[in-house]
């Protein structure tokens, strides 16, 4: 018996060198291996070229940064949705 590299469950290998449990656990593996990949060659594309902030700050960003928005411009949807339901009550959008 084996465990799967993936999701550790014992299973008895067909052939001497199988690792995945099943097709499901082999495809998502390679899946995960292609991603990673993926991401390790758009930050090496990244060296060397300078990134501002998309916020309009300027900040200068990392290579690491997929976001393209720098720490302080970075907000999350819930907290923007939250200021938005404060802020409803206060505005009244039928006047001009």
């Amino acid at each position: 018996m084996k465990l799967c590299n993936r999701c550790d469950n014992s299973f008895k290998p067909s052939v001497s060198y199988q690792i995945y449990c099943s097709e499901v656990c082999r495809s998502g593996a390679t899946k995960e291996k292609i991603n990673e990949r993926y991401r390790v060659t758009r930050r090496q594309k990244r060296i060397g070229k300078v990134r501002k902030c998309s916020g309009g700050c300027g900040v200068d960003l990392s290579i690491y940064n997929d976001s393209g928005f720098c720490s302080n411009c970075n907000l999350s949807d819930k907290a923007v949705n939250k200021m938005l339901k404060k802020l409803k009550g206060f505005i009244d959008y039928d006047k001009e």
